[in-house]
C-alpha cells in the first residue's frame, strides 16, 4: 500500500527506484516511530485509528514484511507497465 501511495503521488521526474527508497523509508519511519511514547501518544495508540495509523509495537519483522510488500507491489506496478507498453498501439 505505501509503494502505491508513493508511486500515486509521486512527482513526474521520479522512477521505480525513487518510489522503492521513499516507500521503504515511510515504513522505516512509520515502524520506528513506535519506540517513541509520550502520554499523548500512547492515548492516541489505544484508540482504532491510533492502532491502525500507528501501531503499538516495534518488531523488525514488521520492517521486514513492509519490505517484501514494497517489492512485490513494485514488481506488479513494473509488470502492468511493461504489458501496458507491450499492447499500446503504434502511432
Amino acid at each position: 500500500m505505501l509503494f502505491l501511495l508513493v508511486a500515486a503521488l509521486r512527482p513526474g521526474s521520479w522512477g521505480l527506484r525513487t518510489c522503492l527508497i521513499a516507500a521503504f523509508a515511510a515504513a522505516a519511519l512509520i515502524e520506528t516511530s513506535r519506540l517513541v511514547h509520550t502520554p499523548a501518544l500512547d492515548a492516541f495508540r489505544t484508540t482504532l485509528p491510533g492502532q491502525l495509523l500507528l501501531g503499538s509495537i516495534f518488531s523488525p519483522w514488521n520492517l521486514l514484511a513492509y519490505g517484501v510488500g514494497i517489492a512485490a507491489a513494485a514488481a506488479l506496478a513494473l509488470s502492468l507497465h511493461r504489458e501496458r507498453r507491450r499492447t499500446a498501439l503504434p502511432a
